[in-house]
């Protein structure tokens, strides 16, 4: 079971890959790079074994 600690904020992912906000929200939509929920507010998540991936996929 994973826990909270292994997911960044869409703001944190979105400094981590070196875009915008909203490019994250567009690859969540095109299922790019999806996004889990909080369980209490609802707000984005990303794993963060998943950006390192996309990080290791550009370099």
């Amino acid at each position: 079971m994973l826990t909270i600690k292994e997911y960044v904020t869409v703001k944190r992912a979105a400094d981590m890959l070196g875009v915008c906000i909203m490019t994250l929200h567009r690859w969540d939509a095109q299922g790019k790079l999806k996004a889990k929920r909080h369980p209490i507010n609802g707000y984005r998540l990303y794993k963060e074994e998943d950006i390192k991936k996309v990080l290791r996929q550009i370099v």
